[in-house]
């Protein structure tokens, strides 16, 4: 890949945390590596606690990573191996995060005008009051409210108004990165394809880049470009999307796939569902070889001893399983 076309680069990205009172780590991300062109959107999928929304948090630095390099838009931004930091505020505007929780990410004390403001206040993007207030009304029309909804206050909104407010607030530094943490799980299913388009529309007026962050494959799909599947802090599979959901390679993709529920009732009866046993792992203890294996109905003794390299299968796909012959 040509530096260029690259607009964020992730390599072998880990972020641990201590368990209090003890000696324990929780291994919330171990070893993830993908990039992200420039104006696309990139899905990230996979269960509750696989360590999404921290991978997400890490590329912004809102958490210090524990190892790995990140690149964004040709500048190195963290680099472990070279005890490198960058300061982050010149990058404060141009990478953002939409909160998953519409109802705790915005302050209840501020107006929704504040609120949007504040970004404009800390990096200064305005000279006058009129100026100042004209913005945050033109940001408030850009997601579909209106100059009225300035001067209130966040609990006087539903849920799909506050994570649009939210939208707003992240637009308002005009980023070219935005980190999109389950933006619509909090959201009444009619609410969600509403808040979905919006980002795409917003994507082709403002030339955005986004991460996509959710646990509803449909959803991902639908907005994203490429898709990355993880599991236990690792990706398992990674591909443009109509690949991962017509050729998935591994089991846990599959198993994703199957749960997808199917409007038409006779597709969906015909349509096997792949029912995972057991639990997830504990990330303070995951399994030794394949973080998978406990689950997987293929697995050996080889999976047990050896973790599967992620690597390209096909063109512009990746996956890690030693087993692909047997699921093909």
């Amino acid at each position: 890949m040509s530096e260029n076309t690259n607009l964020l680069e992730v390599q072998h990205l880990k972020q641990y945390f201590p368990v209090a009172g003890t000696k324990k780590i929780v291994h919330a991300v171990d070893d993830v590596s993908f990039f992200i062109k420039k104006g696309e959107t990139f899905g990230l999928v996979g269960e509750s606690g696989c360590g999404k929304t921290t991978t997400g948090r890490a590329i912004l630095r809102l958490n210090e990573p524990t190892a790995g390099k990140i690149i964004f838009d040709g500048e190195t931004i963290f680099d472990s191996e070279n005890n490198f930091k960058a300061d982050m505020r010149p990058f404060r505007r141009k990478m953002q995060i939409v909160f998953q929780d519409p109802y705790a990410s915005l302050d209840p004390r501020m107006t929704v005008g504040d609120i949007v403001g504040e970004a404009l206040d800390i990096h200064k993007l305005y000279s006058t009051k009129a100026e100042r207030r004209e913005k945050i009304i033109s940001l408030l029309a850009t997601v579909g409210l209106n100059s009225e909804h300035a001067n209130r206050y966040p609990h006087e909104f539903s849920g799909g108004q506050r994570q649009r407010i939210g939208i707003a607030r992240a637009l308002a530094v005009k980023p070219q990165f935005i980190v999109c943490d389950e933006p619509v799980s909090a959201l009444d299913v009619s609410i969600q394809a509403q808040v979905v388009n919006m980002f795409e529309d917003l994507q082709q007026e403002m030339g955005l880049t986004y991460l996509f962050i959710a646990h509803d494959l449909s959803v991902v799909n639908h907005i994203s470009n490429r898709i990355g599947v993880m599991y236990l802090g690792h990706l398992v599979e990674m591909a443009e999307s109509d690949e991962i959901i017509f050729h998935s390679a591994h089991p846990y993709t599959r198993s994703l796939i199957s749960a997808v529920p199917i409007a038409d009732p006779r597709t969906a009866r015909a349509n096997k569902r792949i029912i995972l046993e057991g639990d997830v792992p504990s990330p303070v203890n995951p399994p030794s070889g394949c973080p998978f294996r406990t689950r997987c109905p293929y697995a050996d003794s080889v999976c047990a001893e050896q973790k599967p390299e992620f690597k390209e299968i096909t063109s512009g796909h990746y996956c890690a399983c030693h087993h692909l012959d047997k699921l093909n």
